[in-house]
């Protein structure tokens, strides 16, 4: 009515049954074209992040736009995601999982598989420092034995400097002599975690979560090689990039230079 029929706001206002007020927001606000923009391409890339992990993202490739507003854009994509109902349990005992300090106070390892298309299996062996979360290293073949688990743990050593505990699954490679020898000559405690209680290595699990839904799920591997070339880059993102709730929405790398 304002430009089709040159109405003043006052008149045209009160014929629509609209406040001047919410008349001059609507017409103040910003277009959200470019908001929609930097959101789809971080979604993009990153499917299965949260609000929170997508307007941290924005936030440090320098967009100034503010939560308030990412988030009635986000919902008008109709991108949050669904909420997961959680399954009632019996009341149970717990074993609280000990939050490390400092760096190398303990380090995670887990085991994960997948297949490559023509079927064969390979295995990844993950190692996170449980202080920051960093992935320290990710070792990659269809063959992972306990010489192998040394050598990574040699080469992680030499890099990051011993940690005083190694917390892993009672698999056959981390419950081997080979292992427990290496450990006890280079003074680590080998802690096992109760067998059918995953939850004692809590994040190594949430890690691997992220592994599983961003790498082995999201991509057709025709190769080993290919394999190492996703998860290298993968591993740049997540330590140096990727923002963590559970940091205070730093990466790895920055909340350990921040201790």
């Amino acid at each position: 009515m304002v430009k089709a029929k040159a109405f003043s706001q006052r008149r045209a206002c009160r014929i629509a049954g609209l406040t001047r007020r919410s008349y001059d927001r609507q017409t103040k606000r910003q277009p959200d074209q470019a908001v929609e923009q930097a959101i789809t391409f971080v979604t993009g890339q990153h499917p299965g992040w949260g609000f929170w992990k997508v307007y941290h993202r924005l936030r440090r490739q320098g967009h100034p736009y503010n939560h308030k507003r990412v988030w009635r854009v986000y919902r008008q994509m109709k991108l949050n995601l669904p909420q997961r109902k959680r399954k009632r349990l019996p009341a149970r005992l717990r074993q609280p999982l000990a939050q490390p300090t400092a760096m190398n106070q303990a380090w995670s390892l887990d085991f994960m598989s997948d297949a490559l298309r023509d079927g064969r299996r390979f295995r990844t062996l993950n190692v996170l420092d449980d202080y920051n979360r960093q992935a320290l290293g990710i070792e990659i073949d269809y063959s992972l034995p306990a010489g192998r688990v040394i050598r990574l743990l040699q080469r992680l050593v030499e890099a990051y400097d011993k940690p005083a505990k190694l917390r892993c699954d009672n698999g056959p490679e981390f419950i081997s002599g080979a292992l427990s020898e290496w450990c006890e000559q280079q003074s680590i405690e080998l802690c096992w975690i109760q067998p059918g209680k995953p939850t004692q290595n809590a994040y190594s699990e949430r890690f691997n979560g992220s592994f599983r839904r961003e790498v082995l799920d999201a991509y057709s591997f025709a190769n080993l090689a290919q394999v190492r070339e996703v998860v290298e880059k993968w591993l740049e993102d997540y330590n140096t990039k990727r923002p963590h709730q559970a940091l205070g929405f730093l990466t790895p790398v920055e909340y350990k230079q921040a201790a």
